[in-house]
């Protein structure tokens, strides 16, 4: 993996094989604007092809974390001839595009929030596989206030959270708090702001330990279970299980367990 810092992105790989991404424009709050959105996924696309790469952390400078769509690229789409059609067309395609990629990506992917994440940026923490709040840190929905209903944070916010929790971020578009994030399943955690970051590493080195393809097989199948019926998961499901048993490192694993010693991965 090309690791590259720019003025939007901090990009740092750690021996464990952690990749931190942070988000790295705190003056206009971190916002996913359309340089922000292609930057992210580059460098998501390219920690999914690097072996080097075991789980990856999102994180963000300042006091947000993100707050969503730049809302002043927006309006300055509507100068267009068609009134912005096309570029909103443009650019909700790039963000859902990003946002699926998180769930396709073979890696682990954790959001670590140590702020505020509205709209778009509470969409990005949905997304990820995991995801940890500092105390202050807080979420909404907020579109409704603007006449812009978060028609496309709701996908991912109705996928991680029940109905009626979903249904009132995305009715009120109020904030909720880390603890209300938490209880909700928004988020796992939440945690003290200073411990934060060493909090999230640490959960990323206990994953990053384990066998590579045993994370990429069974996150795979996680996403896909979920769009079957129940009979058609379990079938699905068993096949997953037959064929992960048939790998190198469910034998190495076994073989570990049974020995009582650490088992020495192949990520095969």
């Amino acid at each position: 993996m090309n690791i590259e810092n720019n003025s939007i992105l901090n990009i740092h790989l750690n021996p464990e094989g952690i990749l931190r991404i942070v988000l790295n424009n705190p003056k206009s709050h971190n916002t996913l604007s359309e340089k922000m959105i292609l930057s992210l996924q580059q460098s998501l696309d390219d920690a999914a092809s690097d072996e080097k790469v075991r789980v990856v952390i999102i994180a963000a400078e300042g006091s947000t974390f993100s707050a969503g769509h730049d809302l002043k690229e927006m309006k300055a789409g509507r100068l267009d001839p068609d009134k912005g059609k096309s570029y909103f067309n443009k650019i909700m395609l790039q963000c859902s595009t990003l946002m699926q990629s998180i769930v396709t990506n073979p890696k682990p992917i954790i959001a670590e929030v140590n702020g505020t994440a509205t709209a778009a940026g509470c969409q990005l923490v949905a997304s990820c596989d995991l995801a940890y709040a500092s105390v202050s840190a807080r979420f909404a929905t907020p579109g409704v206030n603007i006449g812009l209903f978060c028609s496309t944070p709701m996908v991912a916010l109705s996928r991680s959270v029940a109905n009626k929790h979903s249904m009132e971020m995305l009715l009120t578009g109020e904030f909720i708090s880390s603890d209300k994030a938490a209880q909700i399943g928004l988020i796992n955690e939440n945690v003290k702001d200073d411990s934060l970051q060493k909090y999230v590493l640490e959960k990323a080195i206990i994953i990053s330990q384990k066998s590579k393809m045993t994370l990429k097989t069974g996150k795979k199948a996680f996403y896909k279970q979920l769009e079957l019926t129940l009979s058609q998961a379990y079938e699905f499901a068993s096949d997953v299980m037959v064929n992960n048993m048939l790998k190198l490192d469910a034998e190495e694993g076994i073989d570990a367990f049974l020995e009582k010693r650490k088992p020495s991965w192949q990520d095969k």
